[in-house]
């Protein structure tokens, strides 16, 4: 099995963990390579001097079957990973060496004993849907694709209209601070700050959130997966931004985008003993007592 180790400067990055993590994946005797940023990282901290031809850019190139990126950090470095991975049907694992962390489930204690066991056959793998956006982006973007959501956002004190149309129907016009169409696995990202329900990361679905509507009476919808949204953006005052993930782009008035699912899928590894359910119930201390 080969390691495609990712991280990336944002993170906050604990001398002892990366030594834990080096030790752990020398000791497993895997074949590995390191993005250039995380090589530069751990070289500069003293903890890893990885040769230049065991470091990747922003493509990762042709890798074995066998290989399995694995992503240290939060979410939101998952994400990036997974861009890196340029459709590649290559496993991601995440360690959450981040805050909530829905997609890096895996505790960043206890590597030694993640690594030792790393098989094929240890891991769950789960399919998880992406989005793809097609529209009127002023910049251009490396991927038109997102795994947890795209939104439209106003930027500045002006509110912002989103037309909204499932299937070239009129679903709703959208007065506010914008609208997220968020996959079930970002239904527990921006989609739940929103208001958006939970939503199980095998459904075939999307959810379409507004943000900050005007109308009190506008609530999140569950559409299927198959169907082709587009929304027609409107702005009177200020400006606003599209998003990809984590990714923004500045857009004009009267802009136009359509997002349907994705041909490409991101394939998220977990350990048998992880499930979305622990992960959400452990996250969001679900069933804890709190009476005192």
């Amino acid at each position: 099995m080969k390691i495609l180790l990712f991280s990336r400067s944002q993170i906050k990055h604990r001398t002892e963990e990366l030594l834990a993590l080096r030790d752990a994946i020398l000791q497993g005797g895997f074949d590995y390579a390191v993005n250039e940023e995380f090589a530069t990282i751990l070289h500069t901290l003293g903890v890893w001097n990885i040769p230049t031809e065991q470091q990747y850019g922003q493509t990762i190139g042709q890798q074995p079957e066998s290989a399995i990126m694995v992503c240290y950090g939060g979410d939101g470095t998952l994400l990036e990973g997974a861009h890196r991975l340029g459709g590649a049907a290559i496993p991601i694992l995440g360690i959450n060496a981040g805050h909530l962390g829905f997609l890096t489930s895996v505790p960043r204690d206890g590597l030694t004993t993640l690594f030792a066991n790393l098989t094929p056959e240890s891991l769950r793998i789960e399919q998880r849907t992406m989005l793809q956006v097609e529209g009127d982006f002023t910049d251009p973007a490396a991927s038109y694709q997102a795994l947890n959501e795209f939104s439209i956002q106003r930027h500045g004190a002006g509110m912002i209209s989103v037309e909204t149309y499932v299937d070239e129907q009129l679903v709703a016009t959208y007065y506010g601070d914008g609208v997220i169409l968020s996959t079930p696995t970002g239904s527990t990202a921006y989609s739940l700050s929103a208001g958006g329900p939970v939503v199980a990361p095998t459904c075939a679905c999307m959810v379409i959130s507004p943000l900050a509507p005007h109308n009190l009476t506008m609530r999140p919808m569950v559409i299927p997966d198959s169907s082709t949204i587009r929304l027609r953006v409107h702005v009177r005052y200020g400006e606003a931004f599209a998003t990809l993930d984590n990714r923004t782009y500045a857009i004009g008035s009267e802009t136009e985008f359509t997002i349907r699912k994705s041909d490409h899928s991101i394939f998220l590894a977990t350990p048998h003993n992880i499930s979305f359910y622990d992960t959400l119930r452990n996250k969001m201390m679900w069933g804890v007592d709190i009476r005192g």
